[in-house]
């Protein structure tokens, strides 16, 4: 299959690269150090004041609770400036993306001040119709000036779920394109009727919805303070001042490491024994200052809505190579320019339409397991072993025992991290994804389940100089009479957590109903009194067990 190359745009596009040899001229104040560091700074604070106040404000227990989100500011060229410290890898760097797609249909100069953009398209954001992006303008003298962007897992989008078992991307919800979600302060009628009435709770959709703008709203008058205060008409010459500097003190750090090329794999198991290969070879050319990721020999396509676009596989090579390269280096469109990432079209790591795609984070998250191998070979003291992955999603639907309807949002829960250089890995703590576990009196309260049990799975941990980190064993039913349905997404079932350099594998997962093993990644028929249980993988161990 042909490769498709996720690279910056070309200059003069809405998403133009924004690179050292190419910054725009357009406005280009001088700025001392002192007032740089201000600036930035404030800037900072800025996206992560817009991120409190989508977090005070939305319904979702997963947005409100466990920081499923992402937050941004980007300039009028689409380029990312800046990001709110909340939320994961995943959705933020797909939105890093996914905004410049949204100006090439409505370029800045096409936008009336009161108007706010949305899409929740799967294959140019963040690679799930859950996944809904709100793009407020923000306007100074009649001119969009700069963009705060939100991306946020919503209830529900109608469809299948949050499961794995839709047969294709249309039956796995509602598809809304580029779209003006308000126009000159309204609402657009037609926009909000068709998104209210393919979902289940309109209400919640709605508040979800009103508080991604409301978040922009609080960006916007931060950001305009902002300028007046230091007397600038836009955020033009700020943004090629940090996009500039960020891109080459990535550059500088690849051009520290020797050139080369490294290939490393992992392999992934479903429920179903289904087995997902990651291949990945990383070249370094420290004459460009570049690095460029290529998946070539990765799975095919999944039958499953495993499948991940390639916005997301972006997103989480982009982080794992930051996190290893240089971590301090702020997370913008500048320093993410350097890292060239391609995959074969239509594989399980670039999914095409109507490939499926809703649990895509099952893969996607496992991604940096395959890719902190390759670095381990130029960088061992910045990598780890291989840890359990993907959170394990769980979503519960049926009805109360008086016949009224319930369905809960998702909760996640994390089985344990690799070890590392010098720490044993983390336990029960996802990474790469930076989500939180929603709490347990939560979940309780948003619908009639009861937690039996909780706690850390001990001797999951794969030994090692440093061992891995320990998993979970999480136990609930649902109290009702009636039946109930469970979406459920698990993986690493029998292929367990590697470790490196000499560590022991972790445990594998198990994942249980009445005891019972499950072998199936579609939605489970649970009948009253059925207990779940959640055994999740340990992480490997890093180095010889007792070695030094």
């Amino acid at each position: 299959m042909p490769n498709s190359n996720l690279n910056p745009a070309p200059s003069g596009s809405a998403a133009t690269s924004g690179s050292a040899d190419a910054a725009s001229t357009s406005h280009t104040p001088e700025f001392d150090g002192v007032q740089l560091e201000i600036l930035w700074q404030s800037l900072i604070a800025t996206v992560n004041e817009q991120a409190r106040a989508l977090q005070r404000s939305a319904f979702s227990p997963i947005v409100r609770e466990a920081g499923d989100l992402a937050n941004a500011v980007f300039d009028r060229r689409g380029r990312m400036v800046a990001q709110a410290v909340t939320g994961t890898p995943g959705h933020i760097n797909s939105l890093a993306r996914g905004a410049g797609a949204i100006l090439q249909k409505y370029p800045p100069d096409e936008l009336s001040p009161g108007d706010v953009l949305i899409t929740n398209d799967p294959y140019l954001t963040a690679g799930q119709l859950l996944d809904v992006t709100v793009l407020y303008p923000v306007f100074k003298n009649g001119k969009a000036i700069a963009f705060f962007g939100s991306t946020i897992h919503h209830t529900d989008v109608g469809g299948y779920g949050i499961g794995a078992g839709g047969r294709d991307v249309f039956e796995e919800g509602l598809w809304i394109p580029i779209c003006k979600l308000m126009h000159q302060h309204e609402r657009s009628p037609d926009v909000w009727d068709f998104i209210l009435s393919n979902v289940r709770e309109p209400e919640h959709m709605s508040g979800d919805l009103h508080a991604q703008m409301a978040s922009g709203e609080v960006g916007a008058q931060r950001l305009l303070n902002l300028l007046e205060e230091h007397d600038l008409s836009d955020l033009e010459g700020l943004s090629d001042e940090i996009i500039t500097r960020s891109e080459k003190a990535t550059r500088d750090s690849i051009r520290q490491l020797p050139a080369g090329q490294h290939s490393a794999s992992a392999t992934l198991d479903l429920a179903d024994g289904d087995i997902i290969d990651v291949c990945c070879e990383v070249t370094i050319d420290p004459s460009q200052g570049s690095i460029h990721v290529d998946y070539g020999g990765s799975s095919p396509a999944s039958r499953w809505g495993i499948n991940v676009v390639l916005n997301y596989t972006h997103a989480y090579t982009t982080f794992t190579v930051r996190s290893v390269l240089n971590p301090e280096i702020p997370n913008n469109h500048g320093s993410l320019a350097p890292i060239l990432v391609s995959a074969p079209e239509g594989s399980i790591v670039n999914a095409v339409s109507p490939q499926p795609c809703t649990a895509r984070h099952v893969v996607g998250m496992f991604l940096p397991n395959a890719l902190l191998k390759a670095l381990a070979k130029i960088r061992p003291e910045a990598t780890m072993a291989e840890g359990s992955g993907a959170v394990w999603t769980m979503q519960v639907s049926g009805n109360h025992t008086d016949g009224q309807p319930f369905t809960t949002a998702m909760f996640t829960y994390a089985g344990g991290v690799g070890g590392r250089f010098a720490k044993p890995g983390l336990s029960a703590c996802s990474y790469p994804t930076g989500v939180a576990a929603v709490p347990v009196e939560v979940v309780e309260g948003s619908a009639p389940l009861r937690f039996l049990r909780k706690e850390l799975r001990q001797g999951s941990q794969g030994r090692g100089r440093q061992p891995g980190g320990a998993g979970q064993t999480v136990e609930f039913t649902v109290d009702t009479t009636k039946p109930w349905q469970l979406n459920a997404v698990t993986s690493r079932l029998s292929v367990p957590p590697e470790g490196i350099f000499g560590g022991e594998p972790g445990a594998t997962g198990r994942f249980l109903v009445n005891e019972q093993p499950v072998t199936t990644q579609s939605r489970l028929d649970m009948n009253p009194g059925d207990v779940v249980r959640l055994d999740l993988p340990g992480g490997g161990g890093y180095g010889t067990p007792n070695e030094g």
